[in-house]
């Protein structure tokens, strides 16, 4: 597909989308205007001006657009699952729901009311699934019949070369031709002929190659460190021949790590990150910490009150217990609990060594005889945990992430990938905490923070926060 056939093709889509949302808009429009019989859509139209009204709408609309982008729905998605995109349609629409929400408070548009703001993501979110559906299943169809194919071609003859080329011909669906592989004879060639395919040129032939041939898309399994001369030089060739390059990010040792392209001062960069990253996504989790944990500070100040009072009458000592913690990238800060414990709880561990019941370098005991009359209590209801809601309002913490751990604890770490951990901000809740807490394993704690971390999303966030609940009612593995 040419270039000018393929902008014509996107904007075609993206108008459609703006299609399906105005269509969506006016569906939901209609159906509350018949089921309440409260605001007409005259009224809807006319309540300041109509074209402030229009005005407004178009802005949303842009909005809208700009969201649909930011997902990633108007890049190609050969490579991607249709449930991948379907997941991105709905986080994208959920996103645009949002901004029609804030629209509506700030201009006090009473007609987007939560019924009509429901009809509406219902009605847009299926249609958009229904409609890139539909496309994707003509495009298979197309690519299946030997149209809108691209022409690969692989650098590298190493076992995760072959293993890649034998998913893209297990999956036709995706429209790949597969030109062959690009190398050198290597120790290694014998084990490679035995898989059927075939090399095409050597590294010296390959801008002939390029020259002489259709190539749109090159993808790169050499191993950097003994390869750096023919990487350069074949990212050069492909730049030159206006080819698409994709690098396996297992060749640069970063297996675990998400890829982000940047642009400083005229320089291009590719960052890697492990944790959420930046953009959008975080400010959208600060703005819930914020909004969350001030809500909550001001509608549980009572609690607050009484706890503090139970404390000072049941033992001598502060109300907080105040401690410092490591928080996003091993920053030291200052962790607010209520006080479980007696007021010199912290020395008194050396004499209890002995009776830890946690593994790895954390300290537990679940009868503790550090406990004050009223800390078993607070510890078991999760309410010693509240005071954090300051931290996250401060920005230490969040809302979700994984625990903040001691100094001590910290200390204890004897693996590089446990620490990866630290690579996010620190949370209240995690999914430690809907697990079993204090009753699973160190190690297993490790490996579901780093579960959080590879799979997260807001979508996670708001399922862990709502899984939280029930779980602090258990009481389950608090200790």
């Amino acid at each position: 597909m040419t270039d000018g056939r393929h902008r014509l093709h996107l904007n075609a889509l993206k108008a459609f989308d703006l299609l399906v949302v105005i269509l969506s808009f006016g569906v939901a429009t209609i159906l509350i205007v018949q089921t309440q019989n409260r605001i007409t859509l005259v009224d809807f139209l006319s309540m300041r001006t109509r074209i402030s009204n229009f005005l407004i709408f178009l802005l949303t609309l842009f909005l809208y657009h700009v969201i649909l982008g930011m997902f990633g729905l108007y890049r190609s998605r050969r490579l991607s699952t249709w449930k991948a995109e379907v997941i991105d349609i709905l986080k994208a629409t959920a996103m645009g729901l949002l901004c029609f929400i804030i629209v509506g408070w700030i201009f006090a548009i009473r007609m987007l009311t939560p019924a009509f703001l429901a009809i509406f993501w219902g009605i847009s979110a299926f249609a958009l699934c229904t409609s890139r559906t539909v496309l994707r299943g003509f495009l298979v169809r197309a690519r299946m019949r030997g149209r809108n194919l691209r022409h690969l071609l692989i650098l590298g003859t190493n076992e995760r070369a072959v293993a890649f080329a034998r998913k893209v011909l297990a999956s036709p669906e995706r429209g790949y031709r597969l030109l062959g592989f690009v190398d050198d004879d290597w120790p290694g060639m014998q084990e490679f002929d035995k898989s059927g395919f075939t090399v095409v040129c050597h590294y010296a032939g390959l801008p002939e190659f390029l020259r002489r041939n259709v190539v749109d898309e090159a993808v790169v399994y050499l191993p950097f460190a003994t390869f750096f001369r023919n990487w350069s030089e074949v990212a050069s060739l492909c730049a030159h021949n206006g080819i698409i390059v994709r690098l396996n990010s297992d060749t640069l040792g970063f297996d675990k790590a998400r890829w982000l392209a940047e642009e400083f001062d005229g320089g291009h960069y590719i960052a890697t990150y492990t944790g959420a990253g930046e953009g959008w996504p975080l400010a959208v989790k600060r703005t819930i910490d914020i909004l969350v944990s001030s809500a909550l500070l001001s509608l549980l100040s009572p609690i607050f009150m009484i706890v503090a009072i139970a404390i000072k009458l049941t033992s001598r000592g502060s109300i907080l217990f105040l401690q410092e913690r490591v928080g996003l990238n091993k920053r030291r800060f200052t962790i607010y609990k209520f006080r479980t414990m007696v007021p010199n709880a912290e020395r008194l561990i050396a004499g209890l060594e002995s009776r830890n019941e946690a593994s790895g370098p954390v300290f537990k005991i679940k009868n503790d005889p550090r406990l004050t009359p009223i800390g078993k209590f607070l510890r078991r209801s999760s309410i010693d945990e509240l005071p954090q809601l300051i931290n996250v309002l401060k920005g230490d913490m969040s809302l979700v992430g994984p625990r903040p751990l001691p100094i001590r604890d910290y200390e204890g770490f004897n693996n590089d990938w446990q620490r990866r951990r630290f690579s996010v901000k620190p949370g209240i809740t995690c999914l430690w905490q809907i697990k079993g807490r204090s009753e699973i394993s160190f190690d297993q704690w490790m490996l579901l923070d780093l579960q959080y971390m590879d799979e997260w999303s807001l979508w996670l966030d708001l399922k862990i926060l709502a899984q939280t609940v029930p779980a602090v009612l258990k009481g389950q593995g608090a200790a």
